[in-house]
């Protein structure tokens, strides 16, 4: 767990030095993800950072947190208002004590345990290593939101090795989560590191392929760009398909956003 932790890590502070020096006004910015401000962006990665932190150290609480968080439960707008009005009942700079509080004590909690542990989550079970691995997906993800909101760029790092993992693996969940059959189809994908190694998954021998620079790609699988907005080449047409549904976080189908709604000139 050492090498995720680290990395998970880096990712909290590479965000944290954007949002610490905002004016209080800046919190109210609306980034580009369903109206949410900075405030609620912030809000909601603190929210889930303690509740993995529960997962990760305390099962039968963090499912009685869960049932609670779910209680009137009616649409995940709803859900996700309940969630963020913790953090946006406080000011900033106890949000921002509040989510580096939280982390912290998360990341204590993940170096403890042995990567394959299984810790429950809001669905399916995972081990600790993709529990620390969806925190550095969803970490980054919404830090995208705030950079756009802000119209600032940030470097991409290798870290982005485990977001694009995450993106293939879920390759088979972006269809069965729309009931739509899973293509019998191997997809081979090659993409170039910010530090610009090369990283591929499946038979390079494939029909189909995907290939370009890893960030587009983790932007893509985040719904965080469309695929025209991206330099992402795409061959077959079940890679193609494939990468405008896709949906490397759990819950249900998401629509990413519509081609020419999020530049990509800051990514």
């Amino acid at each position: 767990m050492i090498s995720i932790c680290k990395d998970l890590s880096d990712e909290y502070t590479a965000l944290d030095t954007i949002v610490a020096e905002l004016e209080p006004s800046d919190w109210e910015i609306v980034t580009p993800f369903y109206g949410w401000t900075i405030k609620d962006e912030i809000s909601h990665l603190a929210y889930f950072d303690r509740a993995a932190c529960l997962s990760a150290t305390d099962s039968n609480s963090f499912i009685k947190s869960m049932e609670k968080m779910l209680d009137g439960f009616f649409d995940f707008t709803q859900m996700h208002k309940k969630v963020n009005a913790e953090g946006n009942a406080m000011d900033t700079q106890s949000l921002l004590q509040w989510w580096r509080y939280e982390r912290d004590r998360l990341l204590k909690a993940f170096e403890s345990l042995a990567p394959k542990t299984r810790l429950p989550w809001y669905g399916p079970t995972m081990s600790a290593k993709s529990s620390a691995t969806a925190r550095l997906m969803e970490t980054w993800a919404h830090g995208q939101d705030i950079v756009d909101a802000l119209n600032v760029s940030r470097s991409g790092t290798d870290r982005l090795k485990h977001i694009a993992h995450i993106g293939v693996s879920t390759f088979s969940w972006s269809f069965k989560n729309r009931n739509l059959p899973v293509p019998d189809k191997n997809i081979h994908i090659e993409l170039v590191s910010p530090s610009n190694e090369l990283w591929t998954w499946g038979a390079k021998e494939s029909e189909e392929c995907v290939s370009g620079n890893a960030n587009d790609f983790c932007l893509i699988v985040t719904q965080r760009r469309h695929l025209d907005d991206t330099q992402i080449k795409v061959h077959g047409e079940n890679a193609t398909q494939w990468l405008t549904i896709a949906q490397a976080f759990a819950g249900p189908p998401e629509n990413g956003p519509a081609a020419g709604t999020r530049s990509n000139k800051h990514s």
